[in-house]
């Protein structure tokens, strides 16, 4: 029996009406992204259509999701709502807090000691509002939303930008900060852009050492960390329907890499059988029921370039395994090509650490792929040579695959066990190294490698592979290794291969767990009592921020113009800073310490302009906020990709600064910066980047005329007099902009609530 499932039948009881509705008003056959689309209006049936790109759109989702990390910002800000109760089923799942270092059931002992003040926060918050609360050690949040709330044709967002790992359900899952989520959980309207589809039709089937996860890396390689920007990715084709669900969900979920919006693939039998070996045979009639509008129109299939905004084809059948890194997702290597690109690169050789895992490759069918490969390497005298660590995705998969001895396979060539949590992935990993500068290689399973993401050392080369293959690297310990060609050196001095992994979509003998780890909720929450202490260093009650003042903005500061990219990691870090995920004073001195300042070139150092004196960037931003100073931050391209932690917008917006002003942005940061109150505003010459000096006093003029589609205009008056003025542009709609002039989105919540 599945969780909420009167809410997903009126999903389903509606679905046609809604679909047919969609379908007379846009005019023409309909996509499978537009049908949920157009059938979670807040409004109810399609009366028009909406642009593509353009047009603001007013959503409903069925449900929310949150990690317990963004959980805590998430939940400090609904409880200024003024609600009794959240307005759709949402739930909170600990796994971020999780650090790796020992193995399973010390790392979760530690963290449940120190953490407790958070954990009992986030569960008696959860008790109150009527949340269900996923307790530490019960996975990681996106293999426990397939497992048990994703269903086809539904819509949720959730806190953390991997959400669309339930597109591997057929679901539309976007990942949001924390405001969306207080809006949705308050029973507001979620406002969205219309996004643009990308079509990638898949033929074929795959073979041999290729998998799922080989898709998404190499669609990365073809759109970059920005392609996707706007867009849902919609995978179709036979290529597709051969694929399982939960590998389904490793496509989606690395979809985040790439911008996207988010990613789904059309309801099959693949998604049926998964629904009913997770328990959830009802969903999968139901779905079956209402089959026919959980996949695009026939015409769409038929003649896809007609219907999506860009296409793309992959022949499964050709696609070989695929590496990408260092550095970033995108940068993708054949197999046959990386051992060249490595000492062309002069990139480390040897492998010291091989990761598998996370919320993008941890399905039982994953753990089965790479244990067939670590079982060869028993069989042939084989043990790693690098360090090699497993982080099962759920309780359900642990369970399962230490009763069916895949977890024995893995410790008996050396493989250590982490706990069910996000742990290296997120940066939370006590790495055992002699010497955090050294370069080095690791290869990993998971979805991001930015510098310093997984242990915080910059010296670190990380790649990011499918499991199978980073088992078989842990193995040889090597990274000019390739599996499907070279030989290995066995204990005894013999030439052996490894033999292409086998896996098993669901366990024969059927899932099994004692514990999920699951903690429902009280029917009635009215007497619970959500506890923060005023002397806490990990939660911090929120103050309102302060409403606009009516007029231009004149005499900010540059507080820094970065250089390159910039990702929520460079302006808000997770690691060791994730413990104050709940403060935001505390957190806010991690902001933007990992930006490069173009100036100098170095990172959290910037020019005071009140003493001429150079200082770490918080610090400097803290003196000016004391000296009622607001500053600008000058960003590149995409700034703001990765993560969608909304700490990254909260902090600037806690310390002062009054303008995030860039090239361009990612999706979800954009969002997160409107949201609290910011300006966030683009070049609309991006050489006028160029002009911006380090000692400038800069104006935003036009604010007392702020609207639509109207460009700002920014004034650099530079430290000789000389001044130069451009125009900016910005994506606000009439509603946006109200949140700038109450100071925030939550403001206008909490009026609406007190009206």
């Amino acid at each position: 029996m599945a969780f909420d499932v009167d809410m997903i039948q009126r999903v389903y009881a509606r679905l046609g009406e809604r679909v047919e509705a969609a379908r007379q008003a846009v005019g023409r056959p309909l996509t499978l992204s537009e049908k949920i689309l157009y059938a979670h209006l807040s409004a109810g049936n399609a009366t028009q259509a909406h642009e593509r790109g353009k047009a603001y759109v007013d959503f409903a989702p069925d449900r929310v999701a949150m990690q317990d990390a963004t959980a805590q910002m998430a939940l400090l800000q609904f409880m200024q709502a003024g609600r009794p109760k959240v307005a759709v089923p949402s739930t909170v799942h600990c796994d971020h807090l999780i650090q790796a270092e020992v193995g399973a059931d010390k790392d979760l002992d530690v963290a449940k000691s120190k953490n407790k003040e958070v954990y009992d926060f986030l569960a008696s918050i959860s008790n109150k509002y009527g949340i269900g609360f996923w307790k530490p050690g019960a996975g990681i949040i996106h293999q426990v939303v397939i497992e048990n709330y994703a269903f086809p044709g539904g819509m949720m967002i959730g806190t953390d930008s991997h959400t669309p790992n339930a597109g591997g359900l057929g679901m539309i899952a976007i990942g949001v900060g924390g405001a969306d989520a207080c809006d949705v959980m308050a029973g507001l309207p979620w406002e969205l852009k219309m996004p643009k589809l990308i079509g990638v039709k898949l033929t074929g089937k795959l073979s041999g050492w290729a998998s799922a996860k080989d898709v998404i890396l190499r669609v990365a390689g073809i759109l970059t960390v920005k392609g996707g920007t706007g867009c849902i990715v919609e995978y179709f084709g036979e290529g597709a329907e051969s694929l399982s669900a939960t590998g389904k969900g490793t496509i989606c979920n690395m979809g985040a890499e790439i911008g996207a919006t988010t990613s789904i693939f059309a309801y099959d039998e693949k998604m049926a059988d998964y629904l009913r070996a997770t328990n959830r045979a009802d969903i999968a009639d139901a779905a079956s029921a209402v089959a026919a509008h959980l996949r695009s129109d026939d015409e769409v299939y038929a003649d896809p370039a007609t219907y999506y905004d860009q296409l793309i084809e992959i022949d499964l059948n050709t696609l070989e395994p695929h590496i990408n890194g260092p550095f970033t997702p995108d940068l993708a290597w054949p197999l046959s090509n990386f051992a060249k690109a490595v000492k062309e690169n002069g990139w480390p050789e040897k492998l010291e650490v091989g990761l598998i895992g996370s919320c993008t490759n941890s399905s039982y069918e994953d753990m089965t792929r790479s244990a067939s490969v670590a079982a060869q390497a028993a069989a042939k005298n084989l043990k790693t040579k690098a360090e090699f660590t497993i982080t099962p995705g759920s309780e359900l998969v642990r369970f399962t695959a230490e009763r069916d001895g895949i977890l024995n396979t893995f410790e008996g060539i050396g493989g250590v066990v982490l706990a069910n949590a996000c742990g290296p992935c997120i940066g939370q990993w006590a790495r055992h190294m002699d010497d955090p500068t050294r370069k080095n290689s690791i290869i990993t399973s998971f979805n991001r490698n930015f510098a310093k993401r997984n242990d915080g050392n910059a010296s670190t080369h990380a790649f990011v592979a499918s499991p199978e293959i980073v088992t078989a690297f842990a193995i040889a310990g090597d990274l000019t290794f390739n599996p499907m060609t070279d030989t290995l050196t066995n204990e005894n001095g013999e030439q052996v291969m490894l033999d292409e992994p086998q896996g098993i979509e669901q366990p024969i003998k059927g899932y099994a767990v004692e514990d999920a780890g699951y903690q429902a909720p009280a029917e009635d929450g009215s007497g619970v009592e959500v506890i923060v202490s005023p002397t806490s260093d990990r939660l911090q009650l929120l103050a309102p921020f302060a409403a606009w003042e009516g007029t231009d903005l004149s005499g900010l500061k540059l507080l820094i113009k970065a250089k390159g990219k910039c990702t929520t990691d460079h302006i808000s870090m997770a690691g060791p800073w994730l413990k104050y995920r709940g403060h935001l004073d505390n957190i806010s001195n991690n902001m933007l310490i990992g930006a490069v300042n173009f100036y100098n070139e170095k990172t959290n150092s910037v020019k005071n302009q009140l003493t001429g004196e150079y200082g770490e960037v918080p610090a400097v931003q803290r003196a000016y906020k004391a000296a009622g100073v607001g500053s600008v931050v000058v960003g590149d391209e995409n700034y703001g990709e990765g993560s969608s932690r909304e700490h990254a917008a909260m902090e600037p917006r806690f310390l002062g600064v009054r303008a995030i002003l860039v090239r361009s942005f990612a999706r979800i940061h954009e969002t997160n910066l409107k949201k609290q109150g910011m300006l966030a505003l683009t070049f609309a010459n991006p050489a006028d980047y160029d002009k911006v000096q380090e000692d400038d006093s800069i104006d935003i003029l036009g604010l007392t005329t702020f609207a639509p589609g109207v460009p700002l205009t920014v004034r650099l008056t530079h430290a000789d007099g000389s001044v130069d003025e451009f125009p900016v542009n910005h994506t606000y709609n009439e509603g946006q902009i109200e949140w700038f002039k109450a100071g925030a989105a939550l403001n206008i919540i909490r009026m609406k609530q007190g009206a």
